[in-house]
């Protein structure tokens, strides 16, 4: 059928005289366009046609025509042509302007369908705004325009203004939105006013300045006054609280003018003035938090006073307490608030108004933690028992906000209130009394009240699921901050507990059994088994009822309950749980239909009962290693179970023989997926052999691990190392052959690849070490083979340092072969040798790891050949040399360290050489060594450092760090008495070296350091750039190594480091090269360590952080012209997302433009290359992970973002790896 014929046949259907023929008309249209929106697209004549005929339908006298013809309208405006558009919206405001009443209404849910779906790109959009807006603005001047489309009219202009703020914007307007919205404030019908607030608020950020201070004089500051009619003042409190939603940063400059206005109008007599008073300062707690810090004392007030609000109930609140404290009296006490339920009672409204503002200050004011414990967690907890539902839900919500920021600011149980010298503190004994107060004591000592409090209200039978479950995930918040806090109330607990878990689950209770069983595990595995061993008996059936569960996730952590319980009763001896435990396992196991997660769960229950009750499973026939050693399905669980039996308990030879027999079956397996687990296990097996590792083993499993000696996987190829390594330690002579004749040759190539690093090549140290002492003869053909092999390699494939360590670890085991190696590959270095390069560098590192441990002071020659090769003309072999000079020198420092200290005194040219060869001195020598030497180097280091390049000074620098660690009292104060230096080569120095310090995790200086710290971090201030960044970077590693001496002085260095996030004009300069201009920043290094600092604390000292001011420096970060400190930006909004929710999501319209443009990718033009686009399209992808995990938090705090993540969703390029993300 063609595209014409289709079209015109449904225009007949849609002309047809009979109602339900031009009703399918328009359906059947729908339903083309749906399934292929080309099928209207052609013949412009025929599309006319029938454009034509669906709005002449918009006029039909049937509703049901008249309603299907707009909802075909809103589909045809995604495909239309602009000039139809525009017929389309002229056609509709002239209906909504007539006097028709019944076409104004609808035409005017039509103009609020098609602005819905408009699409957001192409010039229709914007056409459209251009049309539409002056028009309805029009018809809200009009004085004929009644109520009902002034409403409609409204919510038409907020679609297009959240959904088009750009167009908006850029629309000349006869009269500005501002001036012909705010009459409507004053409308007699409150629907009207309501509207217009709404859509007032949303115009204000695309206004003139001046139109909101005009709104601001005259319908805010008058209105606000004690003499102003309770309307206007219920008006304004509201129109308040919605611009501080859109537009906080117009509204903030007037909060001195507004909020006393605002704190009035809570006092008065009148439940919807009050309830609105409150909503706006919650709004003006979370949009303006730096502006309102002055009013929060009393904004906390007033939150306090009003969540106790309830003039309907007669008792006191020490009467109510009593109440929810004493069992006996609950029913007759609800008996007597069911007097007072009254359905016009609207009081709960401001409770809960009241508790929302509290949680907003909690939520975002971190920084008053411990105050927030002494004024409102007290009112928190005597509201516990609200007589209304939804309000008591919101306080114990309001009071998990609490707990949940006790967790991450209120310093960790080890570490609590950060002003401790030793940042350690007691989770569960006696608190002494001169401590000082901090969020955790004081929450200990509410925790009676509390505890009692909310169980009180958990135990009614009339407790609904959501009170309970709601109940429950306060506890366990309770517990995650302060184990073991629930000691004195397990009968209450246990018998709560036994009311939901004895009844069978449903739909509607299965979260409730998931959060309950939840708890329960949480709670075992914090409490001391005294506390609750007696009241086992009573709870465990029915925890064992409910591993039998049809409900997956209900038996799976029903099984976690009870590994919780063995391993906080451990041993555990023949309790009449533990055989019908064992007895679920089994049959769960032994199933081919059980669910994957309580597969798992039950394995681990298995694994615990072999740990925790040994005696009562060693009776049993092992059957349960048969089901979760399977051939098939999932086995990264049972490889799991089986490593920590095996690390555990000794279960028997024979048992490790099937286990070791089913994991290399496990290696036989192609793909990567659970390997290393599978090394792991066999590596805890192997060394669980109590009659050593059986003779065939090695000969077997050596070929299934020889698999795994490539460079093609660095983290298998260091399992499987360790493994050959375990093996010629457990069986050397059966072991020994085999590697030799089957693996070196393998090993040898390994042993000189680049890619091999940290811990693989620690794993090879410990092969080689192994070997040499499984047989002494094998050192003296496995040095010359690895420098062959070496040789022999292409030089991008060859590492000559590994090749050189290996040698090193050969030698130190067999040291017979060390005169002879060295010998031989000292004969390289003389100079006449013929050697090639690539063998004399070789050489000098293989001399440099055996002069480390070998005394070289009878070969003198051997450290004059190396200094000779300082003057090479190659830079490679030159390092070389250093560092063998810098390592024979450790063997005896005596002998040949006044020779490199000489050359840093007195040779130029050779002194960032000498420098490098101390360095090495310095980085290996014992700290007794050390010591002895520390006043040689001293001096000459720090005085050749100054006046000197930058690569000179950090070597120098480096080494006086590590000198410092060695003798702190003595050199800490001579660093300390140079920060001043007129040089600022000498400050560079002396803040580089206190860097360096930092690389040493021991506290063993910090008290003679931390005094000395901030003087050292002043230099933040300095003049000179470098010394700036430098410092900088100082303050970024103290942050991440030693955060315990920085955080009580992060008040003095915060606005120093965010001064340096700023850019700086005087520091761009504009460079000439060739046709060409290019702008240079100088200060862009300096900016970017900054902006890492401020990461970095972000994880370290996060409880000492201001957030408002830390996001001030964030969103500013989002735009800078640095991919760099854009990523590290991206990063910590992924962060905060996680750490400070609230406090973020009230920033997200700020940070929404940025990350759009940063989602936009680059612009092509002509000089374009491929290696910008690669990192534009880096750069979105670290923008997407930031944006997904403001999805989870944003919840319609900000509809520009939620807009914006919704454009996300539907992209083509973006769209599939969003979901992706969000998955995760």
């Amino acid at each position: 059928m063609t595209k014409g014929y289709l079209m015109n046949s449904l225009i007949e259907k849609m002309q047809s005289p009979d109602q339900d023929f031009r009703f399918m008309g328009l359906n059947d249209l729908m339903t083309e366009i749906k399934q292929d929106p080309s099928s209207f697209q052609g013949d412009e004549p025929v599309e006319n046609k029938v454009l034509n005929m669906v709005l002449s339908l918009v006029e039909d006298k049937i509703s049901e025509v008249k309603n299907q013809a707009v909802k075909c309208l809103g589909q045809l405006i995604k495909i239309l042509r602009q000039t139809q558009m525009e017929l389309v919206v002229d056609k509709l405001i002239d209906f909504s302007g007539g006097s028709d009443e019944e076409l104004r209404d609808i035409s005017g849910l039509a103009l609020k369908t098609i602005t819905a779906e408009l699409p957001p790109d192409g010039k229709i959009a914007a056409s459209a705004c251009a049309k539409l807006t002056p028009k309805l603005l029009g018809q809200i001047q009009s004085p004929s325009t009644p109520p009902e489309a002034l409403v409609e009219t409204l919510s038409i202009l907020s679609i297009l203004i959240s959904r088009f703020p750009n167009h908006i914007s850029s629309t000349n307007f006869v009269s500005q939105p501002l001036q012909v919205l705010a009459p409507l404030l004053s409308h007699p019908r409150p629907v009207v006013r309501k509207r217009a607030i709404i859509t007032l608020s949303q115009f204000i950020p695309i206004s003139q300045p001046a139109l909101f201070a005009e709104l601001l004089t005259s319908s805010v500051f008058p209105n606000l006054n004690a003499t102003a009619s309770l309307d206007k003042q219920r008006t304004t409190v509201q129109l308040v609280a919605a611009v501080a939603r859109h537009s906080p940063i117009q509204l903030a400059p007037a909060l001195g003018s507004i909020v006393p206005g605002i704190l009035q109008a809570v006092e008065k007599d009148d439940e919807e003035l009050r309830e609105g008073a409150l909503q706006a300062l919650e709004a003006l707690v979370l949009r303006c938090p730096t502006e309102i810090d002055a009013y929060l004392p009393a904004v906390v007030e007033v939150g306090n006073k009003f969540i106790k609000y309830d003039p309907n109930y007669a008792g006191d609140d020490e009467d109510e307490d009593e109440e929810m404290a004493d069992p006996d009296d609950e029913d007759d006490g609800e008996d007597d608030l069911d007097e007072y339920s009254d359905d016009e009672d609207t009081s709960y409204k401001i409770r809960r108004s009241a508790t929302k503002l509290l949680a907003g200050v909690i939520g975002t004011r971190p920084d008053r933690l411990t105050r927030t414990y002494k004024d409102v967690s007290p009112v928190l907890i005597s509201r516990f028992g609200d007589r209304e539902e939804t309000v008591r839900l919101e306080v114990w919500a309001t009071y998990v906000t609490l707990l949940n920021q006790t967790t991450l600011y209120g310093g960790t149980p080890e570490n609590k209130g950060d002003s401790s010298p030793r940042g350690k503190r007691k989770r569960d004994t006696e608190v002494p009394m001169d401590l000082e107060e901090t969020p955790y004591t004081l929450l200990k000592a509410q925790v009676p009240t509390l505890s009692k409090a909310l169980l009180n209200q958990l135990k009614s039978p009339k407790s609904s699921p959501a009170v309970l479950q709601a109940g429950f995930v306060l506890l366990h918040a309770l517990l995650t901050v302060l184990p073991g806090s629930l000691s004195t109330q397990v009968p209450l607990i246990v018998s709560t507990s036994r009311s939901i878990l004895s009844q069978s689950p449903t739909t509607s209770t299965s979260t409730l059994h998931l959060t309950c069983l939840s708890f329960l595990a949480l709670f075992f595995s914090t409490h001391a088994p005294l506390t609750f061993s007696s009241s086992l008996p009573t709870l465990t059936p029915d925890l064992l009822k409910s591993l039998g569960e049809r409900h997956p996730r209900i038996a799976s952590e029903s099984f976690r309950v009870f590994s919780a319980l063995l391993n906080a009763l451990n041993p555990v001896k023949g309790d009449d749980w533990t055989l019908p435990l064992y007895d679920q396992a089994l049959h769960r196991l032994s199933s081919h239909d059980t669910d994957a997660e309580v597969r798992a769960c039950a394995e681990d229950c298995i694994a615990d009962l072999w740990i925790c009750a040994t005696d009562v499973v060693q009776s049993k026939d092992r059957k349960e290693w048969e089901y979760i050693c399977r051939s098939s399905g999932k086995t990264e669980g049972a490889v799991k179970v089986i490593t920590k039996v095996a690390r555990e308990v000794n279960v028997g030879d024979d048992w490790v023989n099937g286990c070791v027999a089913w994991v290399m079956g496990l290696l036989r397996k192609s793909g990567r997926q659970g390997k290393v687990e599978v090394f792991v296990a066999l590596d805890v097996l192997l060394k669980s052999y109590k009659l050593g590792i059986p003779q065939a083993l090695p000969s077997s499993l050596i070929p299934q691990v020889k698999t795994y000696i490539a460079t093609s996987d660095i983290s298998l190829l260091s399992q499987a190392l360790t493994i050959l390594a375990l093996l010629l330690e457990l069986s050397p002579t059966v072991t020994f052959p085999e590697v030799e004749h089957g693996l070196l040759n393998d090993i040898y190539t390994v042993t000189h690849s680049p890619l091999v690093a940290g811990v693989a090549l620690d794993s090879l140290f410990r092969f080689f070490a192994a070997l040499v002492q499984a047989d002494n003869q094998i050192a003296t053909h496995v040095v010359p083979n690895l420098v062959i092999s070496a040789e022999k390699a292409p030089k991008a494939e060859c590492s000559p340092s590994n090749v050189a360590k290996c040698i090193g670890q050969v030698v130190k085991y067999a040291q017979a072969v060390a005169a002879g190696t060295i010998a031989e590959y000292s004969k390289h270095l003389k100079k006449g040798a013929k050697a090639k390069p690539s063998l004399v560098i070789l050489s000098l590192l293989i001399v440099g790891e055996l002069g480390r441990f070998i005394d070289m002071s009878n070969q003198k020659e051997i450290f004059v050949f190396v200094i000779d090769h300082f003057a090479s003309e190659q830079e490679e072999m030159r390092a070389a040399a250093a560092f063998a000079a810098g390592n024979i020198a450790i063997g005896n420092l005596h002998q040949f360290l006044p020779t490199i200290v000489k050359m840093i005194e007195s040779d130029p040219k050779k002194r960032l050489l000498a420098l490098h060869a101390s360095k090495e001195v310095v980085t290996h020598c014992s700290q007794g060594q050390l010591e002895g030497v520390a006043d040689l180097l001293w001096a000459p280091l720090f005085e050749n450092s100054q006046n000197a390049e930058e690569t000179t000074r950090n070597v120098a620098a480096a080494c006086l760090g590590k000198l410092a660690t060695t003798h702190p009292s003595r050199y800490l104060p001579q660093l300390h008495a140079r920060i001043r230096d007129a040089n600022p080569d000498t400050r560079a120095t002396v803040v580089s070296a206190i860097r360096y310090t930092f690389a040493d995790v021991s506290q063993s200086y910090d008290e003679l350091l931390s005094p000395l710290l901030v003087d050292f971090l002043s230099l933040m201030v300095d003049q000179n750039l470098t010394v700036r960044r430098l410092a900088l970077s100082s303050l970024n590693s103290a942050a991440r190594t030693k955060p315990h001496l920085v955080r009580d002085h992060l008040v003095a260095l915060l606005p120093n480091l965010y001064k340096e996030t700023f850019v700086d004009p005087n520091l761009i300069r504009t460079v000439q090269m060739g046709p060409w201009t290019h702008k240079v920043d100088d200060g862009l290094e300096t900016r970017k360590t900054a902006y890492e600092t401020m990461y970095t604390l972000l994880d370290t000292c996060l409880a000492k952080l201001n957030l408002h001011e830390f996001l001030e420096r964030v969103i500013p970060g989002l735009s800078d012209d640095s991919d760099e400190i854009k990523v590290i930006s991206h990063m910590m909004l992924f962060r905060l997302s996680q750490v400070a929710p609230a406090a973020v999501a009230q920033r997200l319209d700020e940070a929404t433009p940025q990350l759009e443009k940063t989602m936009k990718g680059a612009t092509v033009t002509k000089d374009t290359v491929k290696q910008d686009l690669e990192r534009a399209a880096e750069l979105q992808r670290s923008a997407l992970r930031a944006v997904v995990a403001l999805s989870k938090i944003s919840a319609g705090v900000s509809p520009k973002f939620d807009l914006f993540v919704e454009d996300i969703r539907r992209n083509p390029s973006w769209g599939s790896e969003f979901k992706e993300l969000v998955g995760q």
